[in-house]
């Protein structure tokens, strides 16, 4: 590459280009993850703790997504615990992004049985679709907060995982609760979609696709089983 290319090139242009000629891989195998199920964003604060530990500065091109609504209803596509084409219905999901340079945004998912990392797009086509023809309360929204200020603000207490008489939903991981110095619960104020509440940037799938991918649309339309 050119001394003047690279002069002109943007920051995370440079990082993604210098990133794939050198082969590295900034996360780790899907079996070498953290991985404790329906733990989902205790799982992405430990792929964000890894990066962190490995190379602090790779942290500024990972962002944390967070998928609800106000209905806690969200279908996603293609994860390991559903069945044929039928979508999963979680109150919420979370992934990581890492952001690419045009259309080459990777996306980290251990729920779901598409590679890891995917690409985006194809991630969009094949786990989150469309939200055209399901029902309104289905419909998908994205907060999107950058990795580094997950890691300084999330906190969770696991209370979420319990039932009336204190027994465990499922199994919680086996490293303590993750917490901060203001508070030991505030997952709610990440699951919210409302965007005066919490960290980040609140979108609808369809502004999430337009901003990310260049497409506001999917090309697989979403099952019949919504409509």
């Amino acid at each position: 590459m050119s001394r003047k290319l690279r002069q002109h090139m943007l920051p995370a242009e440079r990082f993604w280009r210098n990133t794939k000629m050198k082969g590295e891989r900034i996360i780790p195998s899907r079996e070498n993850c953290v991985y404790t199920s329906c733990y989902c964003e205790e799982n992405v604060w430990k792929l964000c703790e890894f990066v962190k530990d490995q190379n602090s500065a790779h942290l500024e091109h990972l962002s944390v997504i967070f998928i609800s609504n106000e209905n806690r209803m969200v279908p996603l596509w293609r994860q390991k615990s559903g069945h044929g084409d039928r979508p999963v219905i979680w109150d919420y999901h979370v992934i990581l992004l890492q952001a690419g340079f045009h259309s080459d945004s990777l996306v980290y998912d251990l729920d779901s049985e598409l590679s890891f990392p995917c690409s985006l797009k194809l991630y969009a086509t094949e786990a989150l679709r469309s939200d055209c023809n399901i029902r309104s309360e289905y419909h998908r929204r994205l907060r999107v907060i950058p990795a580094e200020s997950f890691m300084l603000n999330f906190a969770s207490d696991r209370s979420h995982m319990k039932t009336s008489d204190g027994s465990w939903r499922m199994p919680p991981p086996p490293y303590p609760p993750i917490h901060t110095t203001e508070s030991h619960m505030n997952l709610d104020d990440f699951i919210s979609m409302d965007p005066a509440v919490g960290w980040g940037v609140v979108f609808s799938l369809e502004h999430f696709l337009l901003s990310y991918t260049g497409d506001s649309s999917s090309t697989t339309s979403s099952s019949p089983l919504l409509p």
